[in-house]
C-alpha cells in the first residue's frame, strides 16, 4: 500500500491477480499495465496522464516467482468516479503479456476506501460512547436520575375543583387515560405518556366521571382488588371506552416501559371486557337473586290463574328486511370500492364534493353546509361518527365499521358486512 501518500484523496483501490508463465519482476508488470493499455481507452482515461495529474496513484507490484511461474497482486490507488474506475479496472484483463512471458490478469475487487472509513469511524465511535458510559459513576447515575424526577414532576399538572394529578397533554388531548394515583401519573410521564389523570383514591371524582363522557376514556387500574374496586366505581359514573389493567398482583407505578406498552396495546371496548368477566356481578348478585325470587313467585301464580286457557302459539320473528335506501346506499358504494375515494352527499343524494379516503376526517370537519351522507371507500371508526355527529351527518357508509363504543342516535351506520 505504500507509505499512504496517495491516499489522501483515494477513493477507491483496484485490486487485481497476476499469473505469468515465467519470472518476471515489478517493473516488467508496471510496464505492462502502461504499454498495453495505452491508447486502448480514451485520452481522458490514459494512466500516464491520470498518474501525472494525481487521479491515480502509485501502481503497488507485489510478486514472487515459485517453479518457474510468477504470481502477484496489483493494487492501483484511484481518486476517479464509480464508473470510470471500473472502466480502468477492467481495462488490466487485456493485458495478456509481461515482459517475454504470457501473463493473465485478473480483477478480484475494487475496495471503497469510504466505506472502510466509515466503519473504522464507526467502531472507534462504540469504544469512545462504552469508556464514557464505563465513567459514568453511581454517584453520577443518581443525580441524573434526580433531575429526571425533578422534571417529570415539573410537568404534572392539575385537573378539575379537586386539583387531581394530571398529565400536561390532559386538557388538549382528545383520548385520556384514566389511572390510580400520581404515582401512576409519574411513571407513565417517564415513558412519555402525557394524556393520564389521577382518581386519587376508591371514590371517584365527578369530574372525572364528567371529562369521561367528553372525551375518548381508557381506564388503565392495577392488578389487584384496589384496582377492580376503582374500576366499578368509574363504570358506574363515568362513561369509560376501553379499560386494561396491569398485569396480575402489579401496580402500574411498578411496570416497565415494555409491560406499560403491552398492557396499553391490549386494551379491549368496556363491553367487551364486561362480557369476559364478572367484575359487576359481585356486588349486584344478592339483588338480583331477591329479584330472580319474586319474578318466579309472580310467573307460578300467573300460571294458577290462567291454567285453563289455551296455550297460545309462539310467533316466529319476521326476518328484517333491507329497506330501499340500504340497498340503494350500497350499490352506490360498489362504485367506489377500490378507488380509495369517497363522496359527500346532500339529502337528494346528489354528490356535492369527491373527497380522497386519506382526507376523510378533515373533509367532514370541514363541512359547511346540508351535507346528509358521506359515503366512502374505507371503514368507519369511532373518531369519524364522533365529528359526523358534530357536523350533522345523518349516514356513513363504508365497507365496515370497527371499534365503534359511542354510536349517537343521529347517524345511522351502514355498511356492507
Amino acid at each position: 500500500m505504500g507509505k499512504g501518500e496517495e491516499l489522501t484523496t483515494t477513493k477507491y483501490l483496484i485490486h487485481a491477480q497476476i499469473t505469468a508463465n515465467g519470472i518476471v519482476e515489478k517493473p516488467d508488470v508496471v510496464g505492462a499495465v502502461f504499454g498495453q493499455t495505452e491508447g486502448l481507452l480514451s485520452n481522458d482515461l490514459d494512466l500516464r496522464e491520470l498518474q501525472r495529474t494525481g487521479r491515480i496513484g502509485r501502481i503497488q507490484v507485489n510478486i514472487h516467482s515459485n517453479s518457474g511461474r510468477a504470481k502477484g497482486e496489483i493494487v492501483i490507488p484511484s481518486s476517479l468516479d464509480r464508473v470510470e474506475t471500473a472502466i480502468l479496472a477492467a481495462s488490466l484483463e487485456t493485458i495478456n503479456r509481461v515482459g517475454p512471458c504470457e501473463a493473465e490478469i485478473r480483477t478480484t475487487k475494487v475496495e471503497d476506501v469510504r466505506a472502510v472509513k466509515r466503519e473504522q469511524v464507526v467502531n472507534r465511535a462504540k469504544e469512545i460512547y462504552k469508556k464514557m458510559v464505563e465513567s459514568v459513576g453511581p454517584t453520577s447515575m443518581r443525580m441524573i436520575e434526580e433531575v429526571r424526577e425533578a422534571m417529570r414532576v415539573h410537568e404534572i399538572s392539575e385537573y378539575g375543583e379537586d386539583r387531581l394529578p394530571a398529565g400536561p397533554s390532559i386538557h388538549t388531548s382528545d383520548a385520556i387515560i384514566v389511572v390510580e394515583g400520581r404515582s401512576d401519573v409519574l411513571n407513565l410521564l417517564k415513558y412519555g405518556i402525557k394524556n393520564t389523570v389521577a382518581v386519587e383514591g376508591v371514590s371517584v371524582p365527578r369530574s372525572i366521571g364528567e371529562l369521561s363522557k367528553k372525551r375518548t376514556t381508557t381506564a388503565f387500574v392495577d392488578g389487584d382488588r384496589g384496582g377492580e374496586l376503582i374500576l366499578k366505581e368509574l363504570l358506574q359514573i363515568g362513561d369509560v371506552d376501553y379499560i386494561t389493567r396491569a398485569p396480575k398482583g402489579k401496580e402500574v407505578e411498578d411496570l416497565e416501559k415494555d409491560e406499560v406498552l403491552v398492557a396499553l396495546r391490549d386494551k379491549v371496548p368496556t363491553a367487551q371486557f364486561l362480557a369476559t368477566t364478572n367484575i359487576l356481578n359481585d356486588s349486584n348478585s344478592n339483588h338480583n337473586s331477591k329479584k330472580d325470587n319474586h319474578n318466579n313467585r309472580h310467573h307460578r301464580k300467573h300460571q294458577k290463574y290462567n291454567r285453563n286457557e289455551k296455550p297460545q302459539a309462539v310467533k316466529e320473528p319476521e326476518p328484517e328486511i333491507e329497506d330501499d335506501e340500504v340497498s340503494l346506499m350500497k350499490d352506490m358504494l360498489k362504485e367506489f370500492e377500490g378507488t380509495g375515494c369517497g363522496a359527500i352527499l346532500d339529502e337528494a343524494l346528489n354528490m356535492t364534493k369527491e373527497v380522497e379516503v386519506e382526507n376523510i376526517y378533515e373533509e367532514i370537519k370541514n363541512i359547511d353546509g346540508t351535507a346528509d351522507t358521506v359515503i366512502f371507500d374505507g371503514v368507519i371508526s369511532q373518531r369519524l361518527v364522533d365529528v359526523a355527529s358534530e357536523k350533522g351527518i345523518n349516514k356513513l357508509v363504508a365497507f365496515k365499521s370497527m371499534n365503534i363504543v359511542k354510536k349517537p342516535h343521529d347517524v345511522k351506520l351502514i355498511t356492507i358486512d
